[in-house]
Parts: C-alpha cells; structure tokens; sequence
C-alpha cells in the first residue's frame, strides 16, 4: 500500500514566522506532528512519505504512485486544503481526512472518501480493520471516547526534512483543565487532562537524538502544566538527567496558564531542564472582560507581576491578547499597549475575539442571532465571526492603535530591551558554539533591517545598547530584531 501523507500549506501570519525564518534558512517553523504520528500507526509494510506543502512541492508523480492520500489540516489552511482536493479529485485519488478542521466540518467536504475523526488513537483502527478485510464501507469513522495517549507511538520523525524546520516538536498533555469560552480545545480534547508516560517522552526525545536533531524543541500541548505534579514530580526529573546524560542537546517551548508563576520549584526545574520560553494567554488585562469569557485562571491576579517572576527565572514569555469582548470599551486598547509594554513581552500576539464552532462563545453567539459567518482560524487577520457590540469601525481602529503602538520600530525596541533586562538566563546548560545559521542571520539582519528598513536607526540603537548592557544575550536581541521585522509586514504596517 502506497500512502501519500500531505500536509496543507500555512497562510502567511503571526504564527507562521515566514519572514523570519528566511533569516535562519528555514522554510517553516515546526512540522506536522499529527501527520507523522498517524503515519506511526500505519502498517510497517506500507510505503508512507510525507509532503508538507510549507516546505516542498507536490509533484503530480507522487499523486499518480498514491493509493490514498491521508489529510490532516486547521482552519487556517482551508484553501490550501481545497486545492489539494481539487488535484485528488482530477486524477481520481482515494483521500482519507482527518484531523481538527475535518473533526468540526467534515459535511463541508463530500469529496473525501473516508474521514478519521476525533483522535486517530480510537478511530484510525477500525478504517485499517475495514481496509483489511476489503474496500472501507464507512465514510465516517468517529467517536466520543478520548484516546489513551499512553497507547500513542513514537512518531515517524525520519519521515521530515529536518534541515527545513526550525524546531522540532512533540506533545506530552491532550486536554485543558480549563475552560475558557472562546476556545475550542476542550471540544475537541475535553476537560481532563491525559498524558503520556515519562517513558514514552524519553522514547521521542531519543528518537530525535538519534537522527541528529539539536536544537529547540516545541512542545505544542495546549497547557504544559495542566497535569503540574506529574510533570514536577516525574516527567521533569527525567527529562533533566537525560538531558545531563546526553550533553544538552535540546532546548524546549511550551504553552502553559500563568498559574506556572505560582510554582518556584516548578519554575527551577524547568529551566534547569532546558526549556527556555512559554507562550501564555494574557487575554485581557481587564478583570470584567476575564470573567466574561470564564478566564477564571487569570482572575484576581497581578499579571505583570506573574509575567516578570517567570522572565526572572529564566523563562521568555510571548502572550496572546484579545479584543472584542461584549464588555471591552474604548479606554481598553491603551490598556492593553500599557500592558504590553510594561510586561516586556516581545511576542505579543494581538488579535479580535473570534468564535471557533463548538464552542460556548460560538453557541451563544448562535443564540443571539449574531454570527456572520464561520471563524477563519487566525485572529491576527483583522477578522471577525460575529457582530461586536462595540461599533465594528471604532473596534477595528483601536485594534490598529494597538498594533501599531506595540510593533512599530521604536517602542518595539524599548520592550525588546525591558524583556532583557528581566531575563536572567539559566548558565548551568553548556555554552552552545555559535553556528554558520546564526552568523548569517546577523548579517542578513544588519542588512535587511539595518540598511533596508525604515526602523534602521532605532535597530542600531538597540543594536549597541545590547552590546553595552546585555551582551550575554546578542543572539536573543538579533532574533527578537528578526521576529519585529516579520511581526511589522505580518501586520501590515511599513517595515
């Protein structure tokens, strides 16, 4: 059996880093986990190769030599994933879909011939016992169980191009303990967090050792920390003697709620480990705003104070913002640019309140007759799903007045330089050699964004103030010069 595993390409946004990989030599930033972990659960027998259309071409040969061509792809990558039906279906290719835009819409699609929904854990076996005993006779295979992911394979890492990623990546949690009404993750993962035996980590991480990968490694669970006693007690001791034992050879980011600044044990341990930065959903520095949508984590807290303790030990922070909410004023939007810039937070990802199908917002808004049409899956497009109760044209101009407060050249550049002065770096790892990727980016920035640019003259600034004050951390100031200059055209504002 023939298997063509194609993954959609990714629309140039915040999170697709496009531009600033071009610095590096990359082609995109992570590979398509999901894809490489199904292909895990294929048959050893069967022929799988994997074309991710971020980083190559899909060549009518490879279409031509496919039995069936298996899908996995978000929202977000809606036209692409039209364009690759469209080709399937003009040379008569069996497509088997799956994953989280084909589990929320898979009636959108009547040109797929079989759909695995939900987690391929529980719905990929019943399709391959089907296949086995003839053609599958089912066109839906889903379920309302969740898998147990201590079940889940290795995933198929040899199947990537490594050299055309930035990271590398893995999931150790499914699930959140929360339940914040503008996000799907719950829908499709549930309320309770499952995770994987620390055996099956260290089974990945040597899997990745073993093929030669050094460098940063993405943990793309939607809340690291969902499970903390485990993961302090037993997954993180582990990690950090593998670590020890194997030289340090990984670096790791992850997403958690900002209830990590709560731990200062858990904090340690996590940095002693390797990982290095979190991503962390901020929302709203307005307390109403934060009831409304059941952000009840973030409720009751001093959140600069949380965001600075974490830099402190020695962890960035990159956070997601929202505005739109029913209770948003007008006075919010300097809000948020107040406390973005006083929280040092580089990455800053802005966006309008969206509602994803499934979810409570989605219902509600549902119910008070004031969807539009269906979410488009990013929140950085300037788009939204429904009627906003602030005027639509007041709501789009403050978003504008908050990107461009937080992303143009100059205060951009005062944040990079508050987020360095809080960063105190763990010097317990080894010292890394520089390498030629990264030598090149400095010089590709020197001209790119200190010649080229209109921003040229804060850049240099910012330049010598970090070789005055902070030289220890030249290469994070150049990457977070690069991210500015990707973060500027990903917002439309002038470079």
């Amino acid at each position: 059996m023939n298997i063509l595993m194609i993954y959609p390409k990714y629309p140039d946004t915040y999170w697709s880093f496009k531009h600033a990989l071009r610095f590096v030599s990359k082609k995109a930033a992570v590979p398509p986990l999901g894809l490489i972990t199904v292909s895990a659960m294929l048959p050893d027998n069967w022929n799988k190769k994997l074309v991710d259309l971020n980083v190559t071409e899909l060549k009518l040969s490879d279409l031509n030599h496919a039995d069936y061509v298996f899908i996995s792809a978000m929202y977000i990558q809606k036209e692409s994933v039209d364009e690759v039906l469209a080709q399937c279906r003009d040379l008569q290719v069996k497509v088997v879909a799956g994953g989280p835009l084909f589990t929320q819409e898979y009636q959108n699609y009547p040109e797929v011939d079989h759909f695995i929904l939900n987690e391929a854990e529980v719905t990929l076996q019943p399709f391959l016992k089907d296949l086995e005993n003839g053609d599958p006779i089912k066109k839906i295979y889903q379920s309302s169980e969740y898998a147990d992911i201590t079940d889940s394979p290795v995933p198929d890492y040899h199947l990537l191009s490594q050299k055309d990623y930035a990271f590398m990546n893995l999931q150790v949690t499914r699930g959140c303990p929360f339940n914040c009404d503008f996000c799907e993750i719950t829908a499709l993962l549930g309320h309770k967090v499952r995770m994987k035996k620390t055996e099956q980590i260290l089974r990945e991480l040597e899997a990745l050792y073993r093929l030669k990968w050094r460098g940063p490694v993405s943990i793309v669970d939607d809340n690291f920390v969902g499970k903390k006693n485990q993961v302090k007690q037993d997954l993180l001791p582990a990690m950090n003697q593998w670590m020890k034992k194997h030289k340090h050879p990984f670096t790791f980011n992850i997403q958690t709620s900002i209830n990590l600044a709560d731990d200062d044990e858990l904090l340690s341990l996590l940095t002693k480990t390797g990982f290095t930065s979190t991503f962390i959903g901020i929302e709203t520095p307005d307390e109403v705003s934060l009831q409304s949508c059941n952000k009840v984590q973030n409720n009751n807290r001093n959140l600069l104070g949380n965001v600075t303790k974490i830099q402190k030990s020695g962890m960035q922070v990159s956070g997601g913002f929202i505005v739109g909410f029913d209770s948003d004023t007008p006075a919010v939007f300097q809000r948020q640019i107040d406390f973005i810039q006083k929280s040092g937070i580089v990455s800053a990802m802005v966006g309008l309140l969206n509602a994803p199908r499934n979810t409570k917002l989605y219902e509600r808004m549902k119910a008070e007759n004031r969807l539009t049409v269906e979410a488009s899956g990013s929140n950085t497009d300037m788009s939204m799903n429904f009627k906003p109760k602030m005027k639509r044209e007041e709501l789009l101009e403050g978003y504008r007045k908050i990107i461009s407060n937080i992303y143009s050249p100059k205060p951009y550049y005062k944040r990079i330089r508050k987020s360095l002065m809080d960063y105190k770096r763990q010097h317990s790892r080894p010292v890394k050699k520089i390498e030629f990727s990264q030598i090149k980016a400095l010089f590709k920035s020197f001209f790119i964004i200190g010649i080229m640019n209109k921003g040229r003259s804060e850049y240099w600034k910012f330049i010598f103030w970090t070789l005055l004050n902070r030289p220890g951390l030249f290469i994070e100031a150049i990457t977070y010069a690069v991210f500015g200059y990707h973060f500027r055209i990903v917002y439309g504002l002038k470079k």
